[in-house]
């Protein structure tokens, strides 16, 4: 089954809970912020799995499809979330495509990034159960947010950098963290 890889096109706010450089008890994840148009994207592709699940159900009439690994959170905006581990890791790369290694880099909620991943469909081992997930290819960091305290393929940091281009922003080599100044404290 072919695989469509997804791009955001501009740069997405991260929202809730990030694991990305360093992994939690729970291992790796983020969670961002994408407009209606890349969710028409991936509903349209959605369907295309139907011959893949019914090969592998038990018993498709009396199967269980589980909702979109997305949620709307306002109208027209979606939080889509991902999780990984350690070896299927993907590739980190700031505004210019340089590796990003540092695993103490702030990347929390409120930072903007580029996101690269795919749709993959799955049935549970009960034969009955079966969706969709999003698997991370490719993360390129935009920008940080200071005031904050999937299969991956092949993609190696190069194959990101060529997926991305170059953005104005966040550089791994000379990091230009901006506070948030609020002027009520």
């Amino acid at each position: 089954m072919p695989r469509t890889t997804y791009v955001t096109p501009q740069p997405v706010t991260l929202e809730g809970y990030q694991a990305v450089m360093k992994p939690s008890k729970f291992g790796y994840s983020l969670s961002a912020i994408v407009d209606q148009e890349m969710i028409d994207k991936l509903e349209l592709e959605r369907p295309t799995f139907q011959t893949w699940w019914e090969s592998k159900l038990k018993n498709p009439k009396r199967s269980v499809q589980k909702p979109e690994p997305w949620e709307e959170v306002s109208p027209g905006q979606y939080k889509i979330k991902f999780s990984w581990n350690e070896e299927r890791r993907p590739a980190v790369v700031d505004a210019e495509g340089t590796t990003v290694i540092d695993t103490e880099l702030p990347l929390y909620s409120g930072a903007t990034c580029k996101l690269a991943f795919h749709q993959q469909p799955y049935v549970l081992k009960d034969g009955v159960t079966y969706g969709s997930s999003l698997k991370m290819q490719a993360i390129q960091v935009v920008s940080l947010n200071a005031t904050a305290g999937i299969d991956t393929g092949s993609m190696s940091p190069e194959d990101a950098k060529a997926l991305f281009g170059s953005t104005q922003g966040f550089k791994a080599a000379d990091p230009n963290v901006t506070p948030n100044v609020d002027e009520d404290f």
